[in-house]
């Protein structure tokens, strides 16, 4: 189990000026990593038992945050 944020810019690190110009053009890949952060934070939170949750909860957290990081992932490839 990791207790380091999994933050955009450490997962892209190649693309973080590509990241900072969608986040403030284009709305769609803004809500995208907007919905990114606020999950990788409260996967952050119950890692550290912060906000501790169950089991279940941190699969499935985990599993949106995966999902997003794909998403997003697609987005930048298309976009670069």
């Amino acid at each position: 189990m990791s207790h380091t944020p999994h933050e955009l810019h450490e997962e892209f690190p190649e693309q973080v000026e590509q990241i900072a110009k969608l986040r403030h053009s284009d709305s769609h890949f803004a809500k995208l990593s907007d919905s990114y952060h606020t999950v990788n934070r409260a996967i952050h939170r119950a890692e550290t038992d912060v906000e501790p949750t169950s089991d279940d909860h941190m699969q499935q957290m985990r599993r949106e945050r995966m999902a997003l990081k794909d998403e997003i992932a697609n987005y930048l490839r298309e976009k670069a």
